[in-house]
């Protein structure tokens, strides 16, 4: 038994809104922002209910005096302090909607002194900043696709690019703003896919060389020695002849599409010699460049002839 440790499991609403007295706030925060940083409100519903009362069962299964709790307000952020958690169960990904306060989250733990799991505020904006993460790989040596950055005809760190292009909001997650058309092979779709990034999003656009290959995703948890899990490949072989092979909104989320039902992920199959190694010692690698913690995933994507290129890393899957 664990001698009666209390956890409270952490997490944010399953709705887009928050209550009616924090979305004025939301408004003049997105005012106050710096420009061009973006919001980040949430897409598809990432944390099923499902999951959190399995993460609850499990830890009261092992001994542990495991409680829900949902940070929505003000209030909510008052009572977790007055909670006496021994340990918080970090699974927010949002507040009051806007997912750019996931660090904020973070940050106010710290604040209060309380131990929590998963990564830290200073992570947690890297991971969110597509563009920052991508140039701390360049620093490391990690492969990640050329890239370049746009927003209100600025362009950041412009690498000379080849079509096709992957073109995607630079601060979301969840394949949010990823569909198939986010793969442009031409000028016009570019600047299309551009405009319609800033203002559906109001936040830069991140444009990728667009990397054919297989999608791969390496778990990594621990801290001081972090260990990387088995790989997984979420398999888009199936994937219609006309969709790029990505994986955007329609195979994560549009239940009953073809998209949807024909992928699958699943443990890697055929990784010849060393290759799966080689691709838990990049995602090792990204975990400590970002320096994640506890937990992470780093999603990559593999070529034909065995060249490794980090997309991005999520420290809260």
């Amino acid at each position: 038994m664990a001698g009666g440790l209390r956890i409270a499991v952490l997490y944010e609403p399953s709705d887009n809104t928050g209550p009616p007295e924090i979305a004025s706030e939301r408004i003049r925060h997105r005012e106050r922002r710096r420009p061009g940083r973006g919001r980040r409100w949430r897409g598809p519903e990432r944390r099923q209910k499902i999951d959190r009362e399995h993460v609850a069962d499990a830890l009261r299964a092992n001994g542990y005096e495991a409680f829900l709790y949902e940070l929505r307000d003000e209030s909510s952020l008052l009572g977790l302090a007055k909670s006496n958690a021994d340990l918080i169960l970090n699974m927010v990904e949002a507040y009051a909607g806007d997912d750019s306060r996931e660090p904020h989250v973070a940050a106010f733990l710290d604040l209060l002194e309380l131990r929590y799991t998963g990564a830290g505020p200073q992570a947690l904006f890297l991971a969110q900043d597509k563009p920052l993460a991508k140039k701390i790989f360049d620093f490391h040596g990690i492969r990640t696709p050329r890239f370049a950055s746009s927003y209100r005809g600025k362009l950041d760190h412009v690498d000379d690019l080849e079509f096709p292009l992957i073109v995607k909001p630079a601060s979301e997650d969840g394949s949010v703003g990823i569909d198939a058309g986010a793969v442009v092979r031409g000028l016009r779709e570019l600047m299309e896919r551009v405009s319609m990034i800033q203002e559906k999003f109001d936040c830069p656009a991140l444009i990728e060389e667009f990397i054919e290959g297989r999608e791969i995703y390496v778990g990594v948890m621990g801290n001081d020695k972090p260990v990387a899990l088995p790989v997984v490949e979420l398999d888009l072989s199936k994937l219609p002849e006309e969709m790029p092979k990505i994986a955007g909104r329609e195979v994560k989320w549009d239940k009953g599409t073809g998209a949807y039902e024909v992928t699958r992920a699943m443990a890697a199959k055929d990784l010849e010699g060393e290759l799966a190694g080689r691709l838990q010692e990049v995602a090792l690698q990204v975990y400590s460049a970002l320096n994640l913690r506890d937990y992470g995933r780093v999603d990559m994507r593999l070529t034909r002839d065995g060249r490794i290129y980090v997309i991005e890393a999520n420290p809260n899957p």
